[in-house]
């Protein structure tokens, strides 16, 4: 489910929520609202308000700590390739080949062509990417150094090549987390009655139900945030790739 949608169908349910309050203040008998009654309402759903708030601040810090933790990642990817290109060019001409597939195996990734759901797909036109790099690494450990210094490039080659290869993996670990569903419904359900409470109390008139409307509708927006950053490599949120064009643009340098 896309965040967008996600999004208009928290809308559609506060929504409706507030329809269902007005039609059941309409058939309600008058002392049901007295005020006293509604008195009653406020402290109720004050409770249920606070929850609620608390539900969506949790679920919006740990979005933004699922999204700050992929950028993290994603720098870190960037900084190992260009440590491996660096690397390999100061083995030899015996690794042009795998520095070439280095370079391409982040075109892919700037291209649109390495995400969550294709990344590791084999029917794909393209290699999947944890091949591309378990092959570089495959190259390293057939390599034979001709000195003490060859070795020493060589081991710490395969040690930044093993910390891609985990970074890759980690990636599709977190693009494969999404949102905390029971909670979320649960918030949702607290939102809907909070809503529903709305309906029962404001008076019929344009301003209140524009004010009402207004307020579902940033509910509405913070679902669509929350979604979208818990989710950071898909989305309209998603993390950027700078990291790796700037490491693009250093690859394959003598």
């Amino acid at each position: 489910m896309t965040s967008l949608l996600l999004g208009a169908m928290v809308f559609a349910i506060l929504v409706a929520a507030v329809l269902c309050g007005i039609v059941v203040r309409d058939r309600l008998p008058a002392h049901h609202l007295s005020l006293e009654s509604k008195e009653a309402i406020r402290l109720a759903t004050a409770v249920v308000g606070t929850l609620s708030a608390l539900a969506l601040s949790l679920l919006i810090a740990s979005a933004k700590t699922t999204f700050d933790n992929a950028y993290s990642e994603m720098e870190a990817t960037a900084g190992h390739v260009l440590l491996l290109d660096r690397l390999l060019a100061h083995y030899g001409p015996d690794t042009y080949a795998d520095r070439k597939r280095l370079r391409e195996l982040v075109q892919q990734r700037l291209d649109g062509r390495w995400s969550t759901s294709s990344q590791d797909d084999d029917s794909k036109e393209s290699t999947p990417a944890y091949r591309d790099i378990e092959a570089v690494q495959d190259d390293l450990r057939r390599l034979v150094p001709a000195d003490q210094a060859q070795n020493l490039v060589r081991t710490r080659a395969l040690e930044v090549s093993g910390m891609i290869a985990e970074g890759h993996w980690l990636k599709i670990d977190s693009g494969s987390e999404g949102l905390p569903w029971p909670f979320f419904v649960v918030m949702i359900s607290w939102l809907a009655l909070l809503f529903a409470t709305f309906g029962l109390q404001a008076p019929p008139n344009k301003t209140v139900l524009t004010v009402i409307l207004v307020s579902a509708l940033s509910v509405a927006g913070a679902v669509f945030v929350i979604s979208d950053m818990a989710n950071p490599y898909a989305g309209i949120i998603r993390v950027s790739l700078e990291p790796l064009q700037i490491a693009m643009d250093r690859l394959g340098r003598a």
